[in-house]
């Protein structure tokens, strides 16, 4: 293979230095209000010593503001004292995504969780991807990526792993998940996982943990609490923060989204009726929801009912409904 030029994205940071900084990845764009503009990533780097280093990320997706607010936290009250190592904090991952409100970059149109590994000559965020995959994930010993389910999901509150060809790797990965200290600790089975940050991170056989923390575009106090404490927790397991854990209200319960069969989609446009509550246990053939036609009234709904039993884990937050949206996601209790 050709080997790749150098990454257009620089940091204003000395990732070898101790002490705290506080500075930004720097990704020149031009564009019509700036010719010779840049896309300022902020990043806050905090090291003492040697150690392990962790991987902080929050906003991979604009709409999910979990991670963005307790990662921003931590960068003014975090000091270098209080660990041994390096953390790398980068709470808005996406942020051109989080300035605008949106999921994905108005820049490009670009996921950046269906950007990587990323391309040095591709757009704004795949050139953002390629930094991450060939500068920081190999720095960093352990990985944290917080999501919520954004404008348009509403998803009980957990951290997850992935199943994973080394069983001693996924063992890492799914104690480090459920030491996060959410309700729910979670097996995922993405629906496409090729080009997804994750897949990215363990590739290269780091411990990788990723969250979903309810959603519909904003926060809650509990949601909050649950990244803040999940953050520490994670710091501690990752042999970073000197400090002990801090225990849930109670232990996380194990879920696992077996396969795609999980994920239930819509063949109709029109408007949701969820008849089933986030966590409710759901038998095979119940009754999930119902799409109402809005082109004429007097119209028989769509019936959709659960293809296989569990719990209910996700479902769309948004009432409107188009054809191959996902409305909800059934979870099975692993032992």
């Amino acid at each position: 293979m050709p080997k790749l030029p150098p990454s257009s994205v620089s940091a204003t940071v000395d990732f070898d230095a101790d002490g705290i900084q506080h500075g930004f990845l720097k990704l020149p764009y031009s564009h019509n209000d700036s010719a010779w503009g840049a896309i300022m990533t902020p990043i806050t780097v905090i090291k003492n010593g040697d150690g392990q280093t962790a991987l902080l990320t929050g906003g991979n997706h604009g709409d999910e503001y979990e991670g963005i607010t307790s990662l921003l936290k931590l960068t003014s009250k975090l000091k270098p004292k209080q660990i041994r190592g390096r953390i790398i904090i980068i709470p808005m991952m996406n942020a051109p995504a989080v300035q605008a409100s949106a999921r994905v970059s108005p820049i490009d149109n670009g996921n950046m969780n269906r950007a990587f590994p990323g391309h040095p000559y591709g757009g704004m965020t795949e050139r953002m991807a390629d930094y991450f995959t060939r500068h920081l994930i190999p720095m960093c010993d352990t990985a944290l990526d917080i999501h919520s389910g954004g404008k348009t999901l509403d998803i009980i509150p957990f951290a997850a792993a992935h199943r994973l060809k080394n069983k001693a790797q996924e063992f890492r990965c799914i104690e480090g998940a459920r030491l996060f200290g959410a309700p729910y600790t979670f097996f995922m089975e993405e629906m496409d996982p090729t080009k997804l940050y994750d897949t990215a991170v363990e590739s290269k056989g780091k411990v990788f943990v990723t969250t979903e923390l309810r959603g519909g575009g904003t926060t809650t106090p509990d949601t909050i609490a649950i990244a803040d404490r999940g953050i520490h927790n994670f710091l501690v397991y990752s042999g970073i923060l000197q400090k002990n854990y801090i225990d849930p209200p109670s232990e996380p319960v194990s879920l696992e989204i077996p396969d795609k069969d999980a994920y239930l989609q819509s063949e109709h446009n029109g408007i949701l009726e969820m008849c089933v509550s986030l966590g409710d246990e759901i038998k095979e053939g119940d009754l999930i929801a119902r799409i109402y036609s809005t082109d004429r009234t007097g119209q028989t709904p769509a019936y959709y009912r659960a293809t296989i039993g569990g719990i209910l884990a996700a479902r769309r937050h948004a009432s409107n409904i188009s054809i191959g949206d996902t409305f909800a996601v059934i979870a099975k209790t692993v032992e």
